[in-house]
């Protein structure tokens, strides 16, 4: 069936924020593929999460090289989405991928050369069914390959049309600087700095990085908001079978101590007292912060996003 979205998209209470000194918009809840838009997930329930995504005003989809499983997987799951629902509105999109950790064997196939950076984008592409994306990323800082090399790949990539804007993801402070003067002075401006910022992980705000973005006009986007499902309902009662920590990869059992659990119960009551979920606390609590342009959010249902959704316009608390 053709889709034909929402003609209210915009008028569902989206909320759109500067991103640093730059031209562009950002919703303040972004989509990320990192999980559950993968080959081993249903590619219908993918189609509805973003279609009732757009529906609702989310204009930014945030990919990776290696976003699945398997590698690869959730790019072409976006390829596909362009193919089937998305070709008509790509004017509409702001789609970002990225590269910096391992995605095919050899020496050229992680970190932060020149090779690797460019081979990747142009195997994300044909993944996406794409001619450009609006941002690439720098996946992660690597301290063997000199900043340069690979601060003039991403130049060079905006040069070549291949991508609009440049961002990094999670690189130190000092590298942080060196990449803002070094793009700054070739017309490439950073756009965007990403990194994990939460109520349990607070380190962007305590060693400077979400200030000095602020201060330099380079945006600022957190994923992981809730903590890999911490911040939210799933594990306040015990840990659920199908739980992304019942299957420990990416969360463990032994995380979930007496201390946490009684932390998260606390919040979870002072959520109830705002007539908020955790989930929409935690999110309003990074929004809040001054410099901080949007939220990354998984989700593995439209009623799960909607509940995301909630937490924009949310009042105030104190941080």
């Amino acid at each position: 069936m053709t889709y034909l979205p929402l003609p209210t998209r915009y008028d569902n209470g989206m909320e759109y924020a500067r991103c640093g000194h730059s031209g562009i918009l950002l919703p303040k809840i972004s989509l990320g593929f990192w999980h559950n838009f993968g080959s081993v997930d249903p590619y219908e329930r993918s189609r509805e999460i973003t279609h009732f995504a757009f529906d609702h005003g989310i204009t930014h989809f945030d990919l990776a090289n290696n976003y699945g499983p398997v590698y690869g997987s959730a790019e072409e799951t976006m390829g596909r989405l362009m193919d089937d629902s998305f070709r008509p509105y790509r004017d509409e999109l702001f789609i970002s991928t990225k590269a910096g950790y391992d995605m095919w064997p050899g020496p050229y196939g992680n970190w932060g050369s020149r090779k690797y950076l460019m081979a990747s984008l142009d195997q994300s592409l044909r993944r996406m069914h794409l001619d450009y994306v609006d941002l690439f990323y720098s996946h992660r800082y690597d301290p063997e390959t000199p900043l340069e090399e690979t601060l003039q790949a991403l130049v060079d990539i905006v040069r070549s049309g291949k991508a609009l804007y440049v961002g990094i993801s999670r690189w130190p402070l000092p590298a942080l600087k060196v990449a803002d003067e070094y793009l700054r002075q070739r017309d490439v401006p950073l756009l965007i700095f990403q990194d994990k910022l939460n109520m349990l992980d607070r380190e962007p705000e305590e060693n400077g990085t979400l200030q000095y973005c602020r201060d330099h006009g380079i945006g600022f986007i957190s994923f992981s908001p809730l903590a890999q499902g911490l911040l939210t309902n799933r594990y306040l009662n015990g840990v659920p079978d199908d739980s992304r920590m019942a299957k420990g990869k990416f969360l463990r059992k032994e995380m979930l101590t007496p201390t946490l659990l009684a932390q998260l119960e606390e919040w979870n009551g002072q959520a109830q007292q705002r007539g908020e979920t955790l989930a929409q606390m935690a999110l309003a609590w990074i929004l809040q912060h001054e410099g901080v342009t949007s939220v990354l959010v998984g989700a593995s249902s439209t009623r799960q996003l909607q509940d995301n959704l909630s937490a924009i316009g949310a009042s105030p608390l104190n941080k």
